[in-house]
């Protein structure tokens, strides 16, 4: 009787609340399982998300660092090329600034020329100088090429009233009738001829047939041979 009681009453309960713990144990190992094995599932794909935000962090880092190179080699051809433009300008500037003062020194250089061969001339010219520039036009006279002949005596039709010859001496008889009777032939015409002085002629004459100026004097050979020399230097 005391066996089934305890049967009965305690070892029956005993056994249903040990299977019972034992089901309880049993189920919260595999919750436990369970969990353990979503935390590893949940492990992995952290660790994989982590390891394609380090593959993305590195790419972008890649794509930067790529962008900042581009940008850098872009930013120095363009420093380059500017300082390029300005070592040009530069240049440019200088050797305009050596055209300009090796200009101004030759310009000085001819206009002191000029000038010292004005003085020396102005020096030696004289009477005697004179008469050799006259004989010299007389003979030129002679060689006239037949259109400039021609052209002067077209100036006297068109309404020369005189022509007008400067010399820097006062001239001879002689010398100005030679003159006088020389310019009649070539023009073929009565015209007055007028016969006036100046001393900035230096030595020589300058024959005036209206528009037509006829130079052989030093003064005009000097401006002639200045003027010459600038365009020279300007070319």
């Amino acid at each position: 009787v005391l066996v089934w009681i305890l049967k009965r009453f305690l070892y029956k309960p005993v056994l249903q609340a040990i299977a019972e713990r034992k089901e309880r144990i049993e189920k919260n190992l595999a919750d436990a399982k369970a969990r353990q094995s979503e935390a590893e599932a949940l492990e992995e794909q952290f660790q994989k998300r982590l390891a394609d935000w380090e593959n993305e962090k590195e790419r972008l880092r890649s794509g930067i660092m790529e962008e900042v190179a581009a940008r850098r080699a872009q930013l120095m051809a363009a420093l380059n090329d500017s300082l390029k433009q300005e070592h040009e300008k530069a240049r440019v500037l200088e050797e305009r600034r050596l055209n300009d003062l090796r200009g101004n020194a030759e310009a000085a250089g001819v206009a002191a020329g000029v000038q010292f061969t004005a003085r020396l001339l102005g020096r030696a010219a004289g009477p005697e100088l004179e008469e050799t520039l006259i004989a010299l036009a007389l003979e030129d006279f002679k060689s006239l090429p037949q259109e400039q002949i021609e052209s002067l005596r077209s100036a006297c039709r068109d309404g020369a009233e005189q022509i007008k010859v400067t010399s820097a001496y006062p001239m001879s008889s002689a010398a100005g009738g030679a003159i006088t009777q020389e310019l009649k032939r070539l023009i073929r015409d009565n015209v007055a001829v007028q016969i006036t002085e100046d001393r900035q002629l230096l030595a020589g004459l300058r024959i005036s047939i209206g528009p037509w100026v006829l130079r052989a004097n030093l003064a005009d050979e000097l401006e002639f041979f200045a003027h010459g020399m600038a365009r020279e230097q300007n070319a």
